[in-house]
């Protein structure tokens, strides 16, 4: 509505301005007050790729515009006072002050709350050291969702540019926190099984990112895993691979990005207690086997650590001891991180989940010994291919967390 009515503007001659290196952006109400938008953010990004070099945005929208750096930011309350600033009698000031807060944020989850469980622990430090997806297995009440909502604790601290893509993200799909100019915590997203095929993937006449891509650089909890639709299931297989997400419509096609770890939980059956040593599993077998296979082995391979989560004994809940807190945790995977960092520097990598068949062969080499146990492992559990590099990368963390350049 803006441009269109400074256009009109310009044109009738009712005002005199230079526009031609500035944008403008901003809904008109029908008092003449300029409304905040979606999306501004990827929109001041365009705009300085397009050589502009001032930006007229609605007042709300500024501090998320001026996060793009070499545009001076103009805030715009009302038509009459961008006409009174256009005429130079009342100039608007240009936005000023956004301040960066460096302080680490602090998550509502520590793992020094989770008792007991320490395997786990160990298991969801090595996933975020190398950025893998991880399965928890379990009957309910053991800890899987506050092991999950405790993960985002451990992940290293968001880099300036991973804040601007997932705050671009929520910028666009409308859930930007007004206060909030800059995301810096890292998403967790927890959807119910009972979502939209668009809720979860995005669309909508005009697409928008669902939860998959709004977990961009942060964590995707799929709790109940086996109760999502198999269509759904099937779906994460692309993200997974590709770590994008295309979404096909009649006019054109958008890529979001969804480069997210995958925390899934399940019970072991439909009652939940197959295989406790304590309560009884009230399932049949035939029962087991059907609740088991809703996820699909294709999809399971893209898992990269299936863990068991056992039910945590009295004397562990009891004790008050605290265990090792996310700060400590946090200290090893950034060390981890920054070994891959250095290995991956001037490719397209990032951590050494996203390391493909040549990666592999040239950074995860193996010993004799090391050898000889997966060719073991090879011919008596009869993995895939896709297997047999999963376990080289998640070696490859490992040997990082350790502080050793060979897997061993």
């Amino acid at each position: 509505d803006l441009p269109i009515a400074v256009g009109i503007l310009l044109a009738s001659e009712q005002v005199s301005a230079d526009l031609s290196r500035a944008g403008l952006v901003g809904e008109l109400s029908l008092d003449g007050q300029v409304r905040e938008v979606t999306g501004l953010l990827p929109m001041a990004a365009a705009a300085r790729e397009q050589g502009l070099t001032t930006l007229y945005v609605p007042e709300p929208n500024a501090a998320e515009a001026a996060l793009v750096q070499g545009l001076e930011v103009i805030p715009v309350k009302s038509l009459a006072s961008l006409v009174g600033h256009l005429h130079g009698y009342a100039p608007i000031q240009p936005f000023k002050g956004l301040i960066i807060d460096d302080t680490p944020p602090v998550y509502p989850v520590d793992f020094r709350d989770v008792k007991g469980q320490e395997h786990v622990k160990r298991a969801l430090e090595v996933a975020a050291a190398g950025a893998h997806n991880v399965l928890m297995s379990g009957p309910p009440g053991a800890g899987k969702t506050l092991l999950a909502r405790a993960v985002p604790s451990i992940l290293p601290h968001m880099s300036l540019e991973e804040s601007l893509v997932a705050t671009k993200i929520y910028s666009v799909a409308g859930m930007l926190p007004s206060d909030t100019p800059l995301i810096r915590y890292r998403p967790f997203r927890a959807p119910h099984h009972t979502i939209s095929y668009a809720g979860l993937v995005g669309g909508g006449h005009v697409p928008r990112p669902g939860e998959i891509s709004l977990a961009h650089r942060g964590v995707l909890f799929l709790d109940e895993l086996p109760e999502f639709g198999v269509k759904l299931l099937e779906m994460l297989r692309q993200p997974l691979e590709d770590k994008q997400l295309t979404i096909a419509r009649s006019s054109g096609s958008l890529t979001f990005p969804a480069n997210f770890m995958l925390i899934a939980a399940q019970n072991p059956c439909p009652c939940g207690w197959y295989g406790d040593p304590v309560k009884e599993c009230t399932c049949s077998p035939a029962m087991v086997s059907r609740y088991q296979k809703r996820i699909s082995g294709p999809l399971l391979d893209r898992i990269d650590i299936h863990i068991e989560v056992p039910r945590v004994e009295y004397e562990k809940l009891s004790d008050d001891r605290l265990g090792e807190p996310s700060a400590a945790i946090r200290a090893r995977v950034e060390a981890a991180r920054q070994r891959q960092r250095r290995r991956f520097e001037g490719t397209h990598l990032l951590t050494n989940a996203d390391m493909g068949p040549a990666e592999v062969r040239e950074y995860c080499p193996l010993d004799e010994a090391g050898r000889s146990l997966l060719r073991a492992a090879m011919q008596q559990l009869q993995m895939s291919a896709r297997a047999y590099h999963r376990i080289l990368k998640l070696a490859r963390t490992i040997a990082d967390l350790a502080g050793s350049d060979k897997i061993q």
